[in-house]
């Protein structure tokens, strides 16, 4: 397999010259598919990023996360640092182990298991115990992103594939905005049963999990080679719209084909990319309550708060992607997107004495900016690979990437700091701004591949 040699189309079958499956044949399989992943990566992100509710949600009464079993906020960013560090390990594994043992096992068997370990979490009487079972929790929640991604990869071409990753990416802009209104209606159940309210914050989010896992185990497709639900032509349909990039389930893995993936420096300058992305989605999304409550707005009121910046971002993330598959134009989407970010991170952090409402209106500007990259990004590490081995290994190590950075976002936000939050907008602008640097230079680089190509010769998308 080699990464940088183009594919001449007179080389290839003419079912594999990518045409685009007709609008119904689309709509056909996103009723079967859409449904699941979107539910599923709402939940999974409702059940890691509620902590950051959990840590506000009555704490005027003293009934907080944090007041409830003595936590120190050194010990709750260890406890976030642990949830990542297992999600950064496991997450290439899990996705190899989904090509093993199937989507629906495997995906059924991961949203058991994080729905499970989030409503224990509820029960935990310790720093010990919380610390654990994040760390657990991390290891189940590892493969439920890349490995969506790469099971999208079966079902949708290049044209098809951004809008389809953003649709359930947006699940965690609309969990960013439910688990603030969810929290802001449990935290009036504090004391119901003898519970405070955080503690029926996780487990009345993390049970329906396990509904959801049975209902995936059974119902979610596979492989469009399996499904009886499609005709022989609609699969020959569905096969062709990937050109040269053919993934089937009844592909093994190969060993060749892994090391040169990860022997590719393309590849890892995409990785390096998602990983200045991680640095905001896990601050922003672990800190936002804690920011709003820091800028101005106190006590159920900052739950209220955090919903507008993701009701934003949901529709902004939709918008990029539909314009990233439109024109097929992922580097300078993504690029847009830092160069916002940059912006909009750097202003409430230089300008001495903003108002609230400046403040706050750049929150959701930065939330939008962070987010609205993503799937563009998600599809562009897909859309240049030629195997199935190569799709999971590439497309779990973007996302395994994204850890690090993850990492780094637990620590930048300091509550002495607010309302400014200096160091925390200062490093994000920082990244944003490495991360559009690399995101053109990806795309000049194929865009340089691009005008070596003769007639006929597939191109990189850029």
């Amino acid at each position: 397999m080699d990464f940088e040699k183009p594919i001449h189309l007179e080389e290839l079958d003419s079912d594999e010259i990518s045409t685009p499956p007709t609008p119904d044949l689309n709509r056909k399989v996103d009723r079967r598919i859409l449904p699941f992943v979107a539910l599923t990566y709402l939940l999974c992100y409702l059940d890691r990023s509620n902590i950051g509710n959990a840590k506000v949600l009555n704490s005027d009464a003293s009934d907080d996360l944090m007041h409830s079993i003595g936590m120190t906020d050194q010990q709750y960013r260890v406890a976030l640092m642990l949830f990542l560090v297992a999600y950064s390990i496991f997450e290439a594994p899990s996705n190899l182990a989904m090509k093993i043992f199937s989507p629906p096992v495997w995906l059924g068997f991961l949203v058991a298991s994080f729905g499970a370990l989030c409503a224990g979490i509820g029960g935990s009487k310790n720093v010990q115990t919380l610390m654990a079972l994040r760390f657990l929790l991390g290891a189940a929640e590892a493969g439920t992103f890349p490995g969506m991604i790469f099971y999208l990869s079966f079902w949708y071409g290049p044209r098809e594939r951004a809008i389809r990753i953003a649709v359930f990416l947006c699940s965690a802009t609309l969990a960013g905005a439910f688990g603030g209104a969810i929290a802001y209606g449990v935290g009036h159940m504090n004391q119901v049963g003898g519970l405070n309210a955080w503690r029926w914050l996780f487990i009345l989010e993390g049970l329906p999990c396990i509904l959801v896992a049975i209902a995936i185990f059974f119902f979610l497709p596979s492989y469009p080679e399996n499904a009886k639900w499609l005709t022989d032509e609609e699969k020959e349909i569905l096969r062709s719209s990937f050109g040269e990039n053919i993934p089937r389930g009844e592909d093994k893995l190969s060993w060749q084909d892994a090391k040169e993936t990860l022997q590719e420096p393309r590849l890892w300058l995409h990785y390096l990319t998602y990983l200045c992305m991680g640095i905001g989605v896990s601050s922003l999304s672990l800190f936002a309550p804690t920011i709003v409550e820091g800028i101005g707005y106190t006590g159920l009121t900052a739950q209220l708060f955090t919903i507008p910046p993701y009701a934003c971002a949901y529709v902004v993330t939709l918008c990029a992607a539909y314009a990233s598959d439109r024109y097929m134009c992922r580097g300078l989407i993504a690029a847009g997107f830092c160069l916002l970010g940059v912006i909009t991170f750097l202003i409430p952090a230089c300008v001495s004495t903003p108002s609230l409402h400046l403040r706050y209106a750049m929150l959701v500007l930065c939330t939008c900016s962070v987010f609205g990259s993503l799937p563009s990004l998600c599809a562009w590490v897909s859309d240049n690979v030629r195997t199935t081995t190569a799709g999971s290994i590439a497309s779990g190590l973007n996302v395994a990437f994204s850890g690090p950075g993850q990492i780094i976002g637990v620590w930048i936000y300091e509550s002495q700091q607010a309302p400014r939050y200096q160091l925390g907008h200062a490093v994000n602008a920082a990244s944003q701004f490495v991360g559009m640097v690399l995101a053109l230079g990806l795309w000049l680089h194929y865009r340089r591949l691009n005008s070596r190509l003769g007639p006929g010769e597939t191109r990189w998308i850029a």
